[in-house]
């Protein structure tokens, strides 16, 4: 197992210690039903039944701002299966990453533990599941959800940005919704930081932008890419360069080919904001250059508004949620939509 308990050595740099640390291990846990499954694990709900912490001298996990009986998403990994697919450092930076993110639209990890077969994160729990099995349902959404969760996707990558990670991988699968309906970015294993430009090519086909195609350097704007592919398929159903083969789907993106069937029906103003994050990402979110041309600021203030977002009683869901009185607005300013200070 010395091998396997590589990756162990790893999480113990990942996440920082609090002055008054939790341990924990797996009985501490109520596990209840399967709520997904992955390439390197399942993913359960859990409910944590203790309300003292461990006085174990074994420093074997980290947990942070956790509240005893808490419901919580538990994800399982297999370290055999970790290191078979040699994605040991990926895992440690997601668990770096993730950990530190405050926000109301991304998922919280709390922290990790591990035995000798497994590593367990304690993430916070969605109760209402993933937004693609929503999307399958409805087919598409209609403008006023798409507005609401497009607002809340630039909000948090807003925040994203201001801390210098990028996402790489946002697409309907690692979008939740929690209990009253506010989406959550999830899933951080392709993420980075953005101190250095990236060529590795990753994520999903279908959401990749023409610079990670053509393995390309890239940046944040890989991101606001995927904000407009997520537009356009929130409104139509389908993403916009789908195609039964890879190539032509590899052409589609190079050439930046989008289209917008008559039905259903999308306003102008949400056919130019996907437009503009799809073939005018340098325009609609210009980086300003620092003096030491090492800090980025992304400021869309002036360049391309997005919509107005009030709070309403939505009928179309059974939750208090965020709706549009007026989406996409070119008339409407929202310099907090997407202004993002210099860290």
């Amino acid at each position: 197992m010395e091998n396997d308990n590589s990756v162990i050595c790893c999480f113990l740099h990942a996440v920082p210690h609090t002055n008054e640390e939790k341990r924990w291990v797996l009985s501490d846990f109520e596990v209840g039903m399967p709520l997904g499954r992955g390439k390197f694990g399942h993913v359960y709900v859990a409910r944590e039944k203790r309300a003292v912490p461990h006085t174990n001298e074994e420093k074997r996990w980290v947990l942070l701002d956790f509240e005893s009986n808490q419901i919580v998403a538990l994800k399982v990994l297999f370290k055999s299966q970790l290191k078979q697919s040699q994605v040991e450092h990926q895992l440690r930076r997601e668990v770096e990453i993730q950990s530190h993110l405050r926000h109301p639209n991304i998922l919280r990890l709390y922290g990790y533990f591990y035995d000798q077969t497994r590593v367990y994160l304690i993430l916070e729990y969605a109760a209402k599941g993933e937004l693609y099995k929503e999307l399958q349902r409805w087919k598409h959404f209609d403008e006023r959800r798409s507005a609401t969760y497009i607002a809340s996707l630039a909000r948090a990558l807003i925040y994203l940005h201001g801390k210098h990670v990028i996402h790489r991988d946002i697409k309907p699968e690692n979008l939740l919704i929690g209990v009253q309906g506010e989406l959550k970015i999830a899933d951080f294993g392709w993420s980075v930081h953005t101190f250095n430009r990236r060529r590795t090519m990753c994520g999903t086909l279908d959401y990749l932008p023409p610079e990670m195609v053509e393995k390309s350097e890239h940046d944040y704007h890989v991101d606001i890419w995927s904000l407009g592919i997520l537009c356009y398929e929130f409104l139509h159903g389908v993403p916009p360069f789908e195609e039964k083969e890879h190539s032509k789907t590899y052409r589609r993106i190079l050439n930046v080919d989008l289209k917008f069937p008559l039905k259903p029906y999308v306003s102008a103003a949400a056919k130019d904001l996907i437009s503009q994050c799809a073939d005018g990402r340098e325009k609609f979110c210009e980086p300003a250059s620092s003096p030491e041309g090492t800090r980025a600021t992304v400021d869309c203030t002036e360049r391309r508004p997005l919509w107005r977002v009030q709070r309403v009683e939505s009928s179309d869901h059974n939750t208090r949620t965020m709706a549009s009185a007026d989406i996409f607005s070119p008339k409407f300013s929202a310099p907090e939509l997407y202004h993002v200070a210099s860290v």
